[in-house]
């Protein structure tokens, strides 16, 4: 019974993660930066949660090995499509970078056990989140480190992109 209830707290965290990509766009456009980035944290730590939670259960429901990965979709497209349309990030890479989202999602959707992720893929995630809270650090916080932190976000974006198409081929490969 505690595993049980510890998977539903677990997919519970995925879908208060889903949850939080609304209030990120509505932060995002109306110029809330220290806001949206406090809930991009809040997100990437609910992710690593749910995971430890559901490792700790002995593995985690089908149901959330497939939502997991969409709710990081949800949640990592708003800050993406903002800096794109801000013009900090190139429209053609947030393009290839969905687009591996939108391929390797309905991959999943194929496989029974919901497509569990790679190591690289796990680490993308990891790269891609540190990227975005850097690249989303507000200009008003710190002793002009927002724009040290905004360029090592940049430039830790790109590595991201590296594993995300690399983990892409891998998967695609298995199917």
């Amino acid at each position: 019974m505690a595993t049980q209830r510890i998977r539903q707290l677990a997919d519970g965290l995925t879908i208060g993660r889903a949850v939080l990509g609304l209030p990120m766009i509505w932060a995002l456009s109306s110029g809330q930066l220290a806001l949206a980035w406090w809930l991009l944290l809040l997100g990437g730590l609910s992710d690593w949660a749910d995971g430890a939670l559901a490792r700790r259960a002995g593995g985690g429901s089908v149901w959330g090995a497939r939502l997991d990965p969409l709710t990081d979709k949800i949640l990592v497209s708003a800050p993406l499509l903002w800096l794109g349309a801000e013009g900090i990030l190139p429209i053609w890479a947030i393009w290839l970078l969905l687009a591996r989202e939108l391929l390797i999602s309905s991959w999943r959707a194929t496989e029974a056990s919901g497509g569990p992720a790679s190591l690289g893929g796990k680490l993308k995630t990891i790269l891609q989140f540190t990227s975005l809270l850097l690249l989303l650090w507000p200009n008003s916080w710190g002793f002009g480190l927002a724009a040290i932190f905004q360029r090592a976000g940049f430039w830790l974006f790109w590595p991201s992109l590296l594993l995300a198409l690399s983990s892409a081929w891998g998967y695609l490969r298995k199917a």
